[in-house]
């Protein structure tokens, strides 16, 4: 089973794009924080924040378009994807995104 499931901040207003076919697609980032804690051994955890690469298609995309902006508390839940590229110096470059299957804008 591939399912995630993030409930964090909008990093940045979402970058709108239409792929070959007709596609819209919208790509933004979303932090994700776990809180600082104590352990029992009194040694402190510090807050330690998450960025990931979100991915909507078509009406999700053409929804974010429209009301998803930096600083948004959202819940998302997807799937991961990693996509492989060689730049023109044949370098191999990898990314994790989370493609969007629900999502849901929180309150502020």
């Amino acid at each position: 089973m591939n399912k995630v499931i993030l409930m964090g901040r909008v990093g940045g207003d979402p970058r709108v794009r239409f792929i070959e076919g007709g596609r819209q697609l919208a790509e933004f980032s979303l932090a994700t924080t776990e809180a600082a804690r104590r352990l029992s051994d009194g040694s402190e955890v510090p807050e330690l924040t998450e960025w990931h690469n979100i991915v909507m298609w078509d009406r999700h995309a053409e929804f974010a378009e429209k009301y998803v902006r930096k600083g948004a508390r959202m819940l998302i839940e997807g799937k991961l994807r990693t996509r492989v590229w060689t730049d023109r110096n044949t370098i191999k470059h990898y990314i994790t995104e989370i493609y969007v299957d629900a999502f849901e804008l929180l309150p502020r």
